[in-house]
Protein backbone atom coordinates (compact mmCIF):
# COMPACT_ATOMS: atom_id res chain seq x y z
CA UNK A 1 0.00 0.00 0.00
CA UNK A 2 1.63 3.14 -1.54
CA UNK A 3 0.62 5.86 1.03
CA UNK A 4 1.02 9.85 1.19
CA UNK A 5 3.28 11.29 3.14
CA UNK A 6 2.52 14.61 4.82
CA UNK A 7 3.95 17.90 5.64
CA UNK A 8 1.98 20.26 8.27
CA UNK A 9 0.00 21.56 5.25
CA UNK A 10 -2.59 19.92 3.48
CA UNK A 11 -1.69 17.93 -0.16
CA UNK A 12 -3.96 15.19 -1.93
CA UNK A 13 -4.21 11.90 -1.03
CA UNK A 14 -3.14 8.70 -2.65
CA UNK A 15 -5.17 5.43 -2.62
CA UNK A 16 -3.24 2.36 -3.61
CA UNK A 17 -3.83 -1.51 -1.88
CA UNK A 18 -1.62 -4.16 -1.76
CA UNK A 19 -1.57 -7.22 0.75
CA UNK A 20 0.14 -8.03 3.77
CA UNK A 21 1.12 -11.53 5.75
CA UNK A 22 0.72 -12.07 9.09
CA UNK A 23 2.99 -12.02 12.27
CA UNK A 24 6.16 -13.88 11.95
CA UNK A 25 8.08 -14.81 15.06
CA UNK A 26 11.65 -15.94 15.79
CA UNK A 27 11.68 -19.28 14.94
CA UNK A 28 11.95 -20.39 18.52
CA UNK A 29 8.79 -19.15 19.27
CA UNK A 30 7.23 -19.09 15.55
CA UNK A 31 3.49 -19.30 15.53
CA UNK A 32 1.86 -17.64 12.10
CA UNK A 33 -1.35 -15.93 12.73
CA UNK A 34 -4.05 -15.66 10.11
CA UNK A 35 -6.99 -13.34 10.29
CA UNK A 36 -5.33 -10.24 10.53
CA UNK A 37 -6.61 -7.51 8.53
CA UNK A 38 -5.19 -6.51 5.46
CA UNK A 39 -5.89 -2.98 6.40
CA UNK A 40 -3.30 -3.23 9.08
CA UNK A 41 -0.55 -5.48 7.97
CA UNK A 42 -0.52 -3.06 4.77
CA UNK A 43 2.91 -2.79 3.25
CA UNK A 44 4.49 -5.16 5.82
CA UNK A 45 4.76 -9.11 5.40
CA UNK A 46 6.13 -9.90 8.30
CA UNK A 47 8.54 -9.31 10.89
CA UNK A 48 11.16 -11.91 13.06
CA UNK A 49 12.36 -11.05 16.43
CA UNK A 50 14.55 -11.93 18.96
CA UNK A 51 13.71 -10.06 22.60
CA UNK A 52 17.14 -11.52 23.97
CA UNK A 53 19.46 -10.83 20.92
CA UNK A 54 17.32 -7.17 20.48
CA UNK A 55 17.64 -8.12 16.62
CA UNK A 56 14.35 -6.94 14.57
CA UNK A 57 14.09 -8.19 10.61
CA UNK A 58 11.61 -6.57 8.55
CA UNK A 59 10.50 -8.07 5.21
CA UNK A 60 8.08 -6.20 2.59
CA UNK A 61 8.39 -2.91 3.56
CA UNK A 62 9.39 -1.01 0.18
CA UNK A 63 12.32 1.11 -0.07
CA UNK A 64 14.06 0.89 3.35
CA UNK A 65 16.71 -0.82 1.97
CA UNK A 66 17.90 -1.97 -1.26
CA UNK A 67 16.19 -6.06 -0.19
CA UNK A 68 13.45 -7.45 0.64
CA UNK A 69 14.19 -8.45 4.03
CA UNK A 70 15.73 -5.94 5.85
CA UNK A 71 17.80 -6.38 9.70
CA UNK A 72 16.96 -2.74 11.61
CA UNK A 73 19.35 -1.12 14.27
CA UNK A 74 18.68 -0.97 17.60
CA UNK A 75 18.15 2.34 18.45
CA UNK A 76 17.38 2.44 22.21
CA UNK A 77 17.37 6.93 21.93
CA UNK A 78 13.79 6.13 20.25
CA UNK A 79 12.20 3.86 22.80
CA UNK A 80 8.58 4.85 24.09
CA UNK A 81 6.71 3.31 26.73
CA UNK A 82 8.42 0.05 26.61
CA UNK A 83 8.43 -0.18 23.13
CA UNK A 84 11.86 -0.85 21.97
CA UNK A 85 12.88 1.41 18.71
CA UNK A 86 14.84 -0.05 15.83
CA UNK A 87 15.94 2.05 11.88
CA UNK A 88 17.36 1.91 9.03
CA UNK A 89 18.38 4.21 6.91
CA UNK A 90 20.51 2.95 3.32
CA UNK A 91 22.04 6.63 3.13
CA UNK A 92 21.11 10.07 3.70
CA UNK A 93 19.08 10.43 0.60
CA UNK A 94 16.79 7.07 0.98
CA UNK A 95 14.10 6.54 3.24
CA UNK A 96 14.76 6.43 6.86
CA UNK A 97 12.32 3.89 8.59
CA UNK A 98 11.16 3.80 12.33
CA UNK A 99 9.79 0.05 14.05
CA UNK A 100 8.35 -0.39 17.64
CA UNK A 101 7.96 -3.85 18.93
CA UNK A 102 7.15 -5.12 22.12
CA UNK A 103 6.89 -8.75 24.00
CA UNK A 104 5.42 -10.03 26.79
CA UNK A 105 6.32 -13.92 26.96
CA UNK A 106 5.94 -14.52 23.40
CA UNK A 107 2.53 -12.01 22.93
CA UNK A 108 4.39 -9.52 20.43
CA UNK A 109 3.20 -7.03 18.32
CA UNK A 110 5.47 -4.79 15.93
CA UNK A 111 4.49 -1.24 14.09
CA UNK A 112 6.93 -0.29 11.18
CA UNK A 113 6.70 2.99 8.89
CA UNK A 114 9.04 4.72 6.50
CA UNK A 115 8.89 8.33 7.03
CA UNK A 116 8.70 9.37 3.35
CA UNK A 117 10.05 10.64 0.39
CA UNK A 118 8.65 12.31 -2.54
CA UNK A 119 5.14 12.34 -0.93
CA UNK A 120 5.11 8.85 -0.27
CA UNK A 121 5.39 6.44 2.46
CA UNK A 122 5.28 2.63 3.43
CA UNK A 123 3.92 1.19 6.72
CA UNK A 124 1.99 -1.46 8.45
CA UNK A 125 1.93 -3.85 11.85
CA UNK A 126 1.67 -7.14 12.93
CA UNK A 127 0.68 -9.31 15.66
CA UNK A 128 1.13 -12.70 17.10
CA UNK A 129 1.65 -15.03 20.25
CA UNK A 130 3.34 -18.66 21.31
CA UNK A 131 1.37 -21.02 21.87
CA UNK A 132 -3.13 -21.44 21.82
CA UNK A 133 -5.65 -19.26 22.82
CA UNK A 134 -6.33 -20.20 26.41
CA UNK A 135 -9.41 -17.91 28.05
CA UNK A 136 -9.17 -16.58 31.66
CA UNK A 137 -10.96 -17.91 33.97
CA UNK A 138 -14.68 -16.97 34.44
CA UNK A 139 -16.60 -17.12 36.97
CA UNK A 140 -19.74 -15.88 38.55
CA UNK A 141 -18.76 -13.09 40.22
CA UNK A 142 -15.69 -12.28 37.43
CA UNK A 143 -15.60 -12.72 33.88
CA UNK A 144 -14.92 -9.47 32.99
CA UNK A 145 -10.49 -8.67 32.65
CA UNK A 146 -8.88 -5.65 32.28
CA UNK A 147 -5.86 -4.80 30.32
CA UNK A 148 -3.69 -1.28 30.79
CA UNK A 149 -0.38 -0.05 29.13
CA UNK A 150 1.39 1.88 26.91
CA UNK A 151 0.69 2.69 23.21
CA UNK A 152 3.16 3.70 20.15
CA UNK A 153 1.96 4.81 17.06
CA UNK A 154 3.84 6.43 13.98
CA UNK A 155 2.05 9.00 11.59
CA UNK A 156 2.70 10.49 8.08
CA UNK A 157 3.21 13.44 9.30
CA UNK A 158 7.53 14.69 9.81
CA UNK A 159 9.06 13.90 12.94
CA UNK A 160 11.79 15.73 14.82
CA UNK A 161 14.34 14.66 11.86
CA UNK A 162 16.97 13.47 15.04
CA UNK A 163 17.53 10.35 13.52
CA UNK A 164 18.04 11.08 9.51
CA UNK A 165 21.37 10.94 8.36
CA UNK A 166 22.45 14.36 7.42
CA UNK A 167 22.44 15.27 3.95
CA UNK A 168 24.14 17.62 1.56
CA UNK A 169 23.03 21.41 2.95
CA UNK A 170 22.75 21.29 -1.28
CA UNK A 171 20.02 18.67 -1.69
CA UNK A 172 16.72 20.50 -2.26
CA UNK A 173 14.00 20.16 -0.01
CA UNK A 174 11.71 18.09 -2.33
CA UNK A 175 14.48 15.38 -2.19
CA UNK A 176 15.28 15.10 1.42
CA UNK A 177 13.63 11.84 3.16
CA UNK A 178 11.88 12.68 7.05
CA UNK A 179 11.78 10.86 9.64
CA UNK A 180 8.27 9.67 10.84
CA UNK A 181 6.41 11.40 14.09
CA UNK A 182 5.88 9.01 17.30
CA UNK A 183 2.50 9.00 18.85
CA UNK A 184 1.89 8.00 22.84
CA UNK A 185 -0.44 7.03 25.04
CA UNK A 186 -2.41 4.62 27.12
CA UNK A 187 -4.84 1.73 26.45
CA UNK A 188 -7.22 -0.12 28.00
CA UNK A 189 -8.67 -3.13 26.91
CA UNK A 190 -11.90 -4.89 28.19
CA UNK A 191 -12.46 -8.57 27.39
CA UNK A 192 -15.92 -10.22 29.14
CA UNK A 193 -14.67 -14.03 28.86
CA UNK A 194 -18.13 -15.56 29.55
CA UNK A 195 -19.82 -13.45 26.28
CA UNK A 196 -16.31 -13.74 24.57
CA UNK A 197 -16.69 -9.76 24.11
CA UNK A 198 -14.02 -6.90 24.41
CA UNK A 199 -13.83 -3.15 23.62
CA UNK A 200 -11.57 -0.28 24.65
CA UNK A 201 -9.52 3.01 24.39
CA UNK A 202 -6.57 4.79 23.75
CA UNK A 203 -6.12 7.64 25.58
CA UNK A 204 -3.69 10.24 26.92
CA UNK A 205 -2.58 10.70 23.17
CA UNK A 206 0.32 12.62 22.29
CA UNK A 207 1.89 13.31 18.98
CA UNK A 208 5.50 14.45 17.81
CA UNK A 209 4.87 18.15 16.51
CA UNK A 210 1.18 17.81 17.23
CA UNK A 211 0.54 18.12 20.95
CA UNK A 212 -2.19 16.41 22.58
CA UNK A 213 -4.94 14.43 20.38
CA UNK A 214 -8.12 13.22 20.48
CA UNK A 215 -8.85 9.57 22.32
CA UNK A 216 -10.14 6.79 20.36
CA UNK A 217 -12.39 4.11 21.08
CA UNK A 218 -12.49 0.78 20.30
CA UNK A 219 -15.80 -0.81 18.86
CA UNK A 220 -17.24 -3.38 21.09
CA UNK A 221 -16.78 -6.71 19.27
CA UNK A 222 -16.93 -10.65 19.86
CA UNK A 223 -13.66 -12.43 20.25
CA UNK A 224 -13.53 -15.02 18.17
CA UNK A 225 -12.66 -19.31 19.26
CA UNK A 226 -8.86 -18.37 17.98
CA UNK A 227 -9.07 -15.72 20.93
CA UNK A 228 -8.55 -13.11 18.17
CA UNK A 229 -11.04 -9.63 17.86
CA UNK A 230 -11.68 -7.23 15.20
CA UNK A 231 -13.53 -4.10 14.49
CA UNK A 232 -13.42 -0.10 14.04
CA UNK A 233 -11.76 2.86 15.82
CA UNK A 234 -14.12 6.02 16.33
CA UNK A 235 -14.08 9.58 17.70
CA UNK A 236 -17.14 11.29 18.87
CA UNK A 237 -18.48 8.24 17.41
CA UNK A 238 -17.46 8.45 13.85
CA UNK A 239 -15.97 5.70 12.25
CA UNK A 240 -11.89 6.35 12.06
CA UNK A 241 -9.96 3.01 11.24
CA UNK A 242 -9.90 -0.68 12.40
CA UNK A 243 -8.51 -2.09 14.70
CA UNK A 244 -7.48 -5.74 15.50
CA UNK A 245 -5.93 -8.18 18.59
CA UNK A 246 -4.71 -11.53 19.94
CA UNK A 247 -5.06 -12.62 23.61
CA UNK A 248 -2.23 -14.70 24.17
CA UNK A 249 -0.62 -16.43 27.36
CA UNK A 250 -1.67 -18.78 30.32
CA UNK A 251 -5.10 -17.75 30.90
CA UNK A 252 -5.11 -14.92 28.59
CA UNK A 253 -2.50 -12.98 30.51
CA UNK A 254 -1.79 -10.75 27.74
CA UNK A 255 -3.01 -9.29 24.83
CA UNK A 256 -1.57 -7.79 21.81
CA UNK A 257 -2.89 -5.68 19.04
CA UNK A 258 -2.83 -3.07 16.45
CA UNK A 259 -4.58 -0.09 14.90
CA UNK A 260 -4.86 1.97 11.68
CA UNK A 261 -6.91 5.50 11.44
CA UNK A 262 -6.84 8.13 9.06
CA UNK A 263 -8.36 11.85 9.00
CA UNK A 264 -8.72 11.54 13.12
CA UNK A 265 -6.23 14.76 13.50
CA UNK A 266 -8.06 18.47 13.30
CA UNK A 267 -6.50 21.14 11.72
CA UNK A 268 -4.19 18.07 9.75
CA UNK A 269 -5.31 16.97 6.24
CA UNK A 270 -4.94 13.13 5.03
CA UNK A 271 -3.00 12.30 7.87
CA UNK A 272 -2.78 8.52 8.73
CA UNK A 273 -1.69 6.63 11.92
CA UNK A 274 -0.75 2.95 12.70
CA UNK A 275 -0.13 2.28 16.64
CA UNK A 276 0.36 -1.34 18.28
CA UNK A 277 -0.69 -2.35 21.86
CA UNK A 278 1.11 -5.29 23.88
CA UNK A 279 -0.54 -5.03 27.39
CA UNK A 280 -0.23 -7.60 31.00
CA UNK A 281 -3.24 -8.49 32.34
CA UNK A 282 -4.35 -6.40 35.89
CA UNK A 283 -2.89 -8.54 38.51
CA UNK A 284 -0.13 -9.98 36.77
CA UNK A 285 3.35 -8.72 37.57
CA UNK A 286 3.96 -5.51 35.53
CA UNK A 287 0.21 -4.65 35.74
CA UNK A 288 -0.53 -0.68 34.80
CA UNK A 289 -0.77 1.78 38.08
CA UNK A 290 -4.86 2.21 36.63
CA UNK A 291 -5.29 -1.08 37.15
CA UNK A 292 -7.67 -2.06 40.49
CA UNK A 293 -6.07 -2.97 43.41
CA UNK A 294 -6.55 -6.83 43.65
Amino acid sequence: MKRIILSLAAVAALSACSGGNPFAEDTDTETPVTGIPEVLTSDLDGVSYDPVAQTLTVRGVSLDHNNYEVTYKRNSDLDRGGYEAYTTQDNAITQHSTAYVKDINGTRAAVVSTGGQFEHYFAGTVYGRSGEFDPAPVTEDSQVVSYVGNYVGLLNTPGDGGDLIPVDPLTPPGARPRQAAEVTGRVLINADFGKMRVQGGVVDRDADGLGALEDLALVPTDIDENGQFTEGVTINLQNKGTYGGIFGGSGSSEVAGSLFVKDHIDGVDNEEEYGIFVLPKCGTPGDDALCPDS
